[in-house]
């Protein structure tokens, strides 16, 4: 039986295909590939879901360094991305994503080490994590930015990084999100924004009652940060290097689309 933290013959079955094979030189030289892809992303999963340092591996795994540079290359290859990507729209194309009503929010994430897209807060340095998910608490668009600029700044980019085919009808968010400007440009792209007003608003309402009948339902994008903290690699940034750190996220939303609806 396998471990929590490790792959299951069945996840295996899904994953494998997403990873490119190893490309060997021409000339024969480099290192040979001695450990499977699959105890290799066994390893990854499990610094993911420790927070620990790749030195702290377990003996059941490849060496940390073994790990750390076949993750890095994946990285670089964007497989990462490419998982949640496939698995996003293999569930779409499945009927399995709701986008008539979408869920927005960010979190912050203290960054230990600092590096690029770390800003300063009242709360120290940090990144911000931005997830779109659907109707169901599905992530269907992940973007990592300095936490200095406001959450409202980040909408368009955080769409911009959507997984799937189909984009949000509505998109739901708090008080952080009233902005007529933001809705002008949503309204524009054939999305509705649904955001409560904030205190002391000057400008005319511009929601009324029945829509924001939907924000009761905006718990379901928190239970997704609830999901994703399980991975306490991605609770407090490590990585210097903020590809690394947004492969880590990718990864996690991944295993939360493998493990519950696939």
């Amino acid at each position: 039986m396998a471990r929590r933290e490790e792959l299951t013959d069945e996840q295996w079955t899904i994953l494998e295909p997403l990873i490119p094979a190893p490309v060997r030189r021409a000339d024969g030289r480099g290192r040979p590939v001695v450990h499977s892809d699959r105890a290799v992303l066994n390893g990854i999963l499990w610094v993911l879901r420790t927070g620990a340092a790749w030195a702290d591996l377990p003996n059941r795994f490849p060496s940390g360094c073994t790990c750390f540079r076949r993750f890095t290359r994946w990285v670089k290859a964007g497989v990462m991305r490419h998982i949640l990507e496939a698995l996003a729209r293999h569930l779409e194309q499945a009927g399995k994503i709701d986008l008539s009503e979408c869920f927005i929010d960010g979190t912050f994430v203290v960054a230990k080490k600092g590096g690029s897209k770390v800003g300063k807060t009242k709360r120290g340095k940090g990144t911000k994590l931005m997830v779109i998910t659907d109707a169901h608490g599905l992530p269907l668009a992940v973007h990592t930015a300095s936490a200095s600029p406001h959450e409202v700044t980040l909408v368009e980019a955080t769409l911009d990084e959507a997984v799937t085919l189909g984009r949000p009808r509505r998109l739901i968010g708090d008080r952080a999100y009233d902005s007529d400007p933001l809705d002008q440009r949503l309204a524009e792209r054939g999305i509705e924004l649904i955001a409560p007003h904030r205190k002391g608003r000057i400008r005319p309402a511009t929601q009324d009652g029945r829509p924001l009948r939907r924000y009761r339902r905006r718990w379901k994008v928190e239970r997704t940060f609830a999901w994703l903290n399980k991975f306490k690699r991605v609770i407090t940034r490590w990585d210097r290097c903020i590809e690394h750190y947004t492969a880590f996220v990718h990864l996690s939303l991944a295993m939360i689309l493998l493990r519950r609806h696939l």
